[in-house]
């Protein structure tokens, strides 16, 4: 009761200035991921579109027109970078330390090879991490056919990856031994393909199968789709919704240390609303046999936002990861408060003060400084 209240308290203390990257399209209106990405479903590289949008819109002093830049060679081919660190720091009832964090450097390509086929390409340098996959819209109202090793399109694709929703904390803070998330980490890619139909000009469905291990013919492949509608009520309201499933293997040891793959069944609902310059986003899953044999492990995340001024979002995240739903104060929550600044085009920073909400309680936070340059 004490942690609902608390929560309560700050979402009112936040929500009159307080932001989600997937929180630009429902901002926008009707907007489709694909107005801004390469890919259709959103994340890593920017299109024409999305390029304009960071240098001239996001940020709070943007670069003077007389400045020549552009993210194409010739008339085919684009590119971009993301590199990203971090200074953290830990505070616990016995210390408190401090550190720098590398955490991703990524190169991207996009050539087009006709109107409605173009390829992709990006590699992580810190990570080792390799997507690339080919896109041709050629499906009725433009929808496509992708094929390649991409991360497959399930829920709100935050662009944290330490909201449990998608990966959680990687071990980095306050590691338990165990997953602290869904499978939706940086790392994860599948090869294989997917299939994306828009309904009409306000809906989207896909549907994946791919592999997500190096070695082939171990399990069968991993399924995943996804439906989201998004719609606009007049000039300032707009609304979204949406459900995904998955059905895939999950390698871990036994009770004897034998390596298994169980199948996992993995399921859940998001939706969000934006008002004027206010977010909301919210995700619910549920996964099945994911941690442990006969059991069920739910994941959570609620943000609001409000874009302050041009270049300055105020967030606020609630993040909750159950490991059993039969086992009671097993959970792991937490706020994350914060900022996004982006002074200049290309160019964000993020401080954010991480609560964790524990039983007994426990002082354990966190403070993080994430410097962020795309292109």
């Amino acid at each position: 009761m004490r942690q609902a209240f608390l929560f309560f308290i700050c979402v009112l203390l936040f929500v009159p200035e307080v932001t989600a990257l997937p929180r630009f399209a429902l901002r926008g209106g009707s907007s489709q991921c694909i107005d801004c990405h390469v890919n259709p479903t959103g994340g890593a590289m920017r299109n024409r579109g999305g390029w304009s949008f960071g240098k001239t819109v996001l940020p709070m002093y943007p670069t003077d027109r007389e400045f020549k830049m552009s993210n194409s060679i010739g008339e085919n081919i684009q590119f971009g970078l993301d590199f990203r660190g971090q200074y953290l720091g830990v505070f616990t009832d016995s210390t408190a330390k401090t550190d720098f964090q590398k955490m991703t450097g990524s190169i991207y390509t996009n050539v087009d090879f006709a109107e409605n086929i173009s390829a992709f390409a990006r590699y992580d340098f810190i990570w080792g991490i390799w997507e690339a996959y080919a896109i041709a819209r050629i499906l009725p109202n433009g929808g496509y056919l992708k094929g390649g090793t991409f991360q497959p399109n399930y829920g709100i694709r935050l662009d944290d990856h330490t909201a449990y929703t998608r990966g959680g904390d990687l071990g980095v803070l306050f590691s338990t031994g165990q997953r602290q998330g869904l499978i939706y980490e940086p790392r994860y890619v599948e090869t294989g393909i997917e299939a994306g139909a828009y309904i009409s000009d306000f809906a989207l469905l896909t549907a994946s199968v791919g592999n997500p291990r190096s070695q082939q013919f171990v399990t069968e492949p991993t399924y995943t789709v996804n439906l989201q509608i998004t719609r606009s009520i007049g000039e300032n309201f707009s609304f979204m919704f949406g459900s995904s499933a998955a059905i895939f293997r999950m390698q871990r040891l036994n009770a004897n240390f034998q390596q298994e793959f169980p199948q996992v069944k993995m399921y859940g609902g998001y939706a969000g609303f934006s008002i004027g310059e206010f977010v909301l986003l919210g995700e619910y899953d549920i996964s099945q046999d994911y941690l442990k044999k006969d059991s069920s492990a739910s994941a959570m995340m609620i943000e609001a936002s409000y874009k302050i001024v041009d270049g300055l979002e105020a967030v606020v995240r609630y993040d909750r990861f159950d490991r059993n739903t039969k086992v009671e104060k097993d959970e792991l929550q937490r706020f994350v408060i914060g900022f996004e600044f982006v002074p200049y085009s290309f160019v964000e920073v993020r401080p954010q003060f991480r609560i964790q909400l524990e039983e007994p309680a426990v002082q354990n936070n966190s403070f993080v400084v994430q410097f962020h340059l795309y292109y």
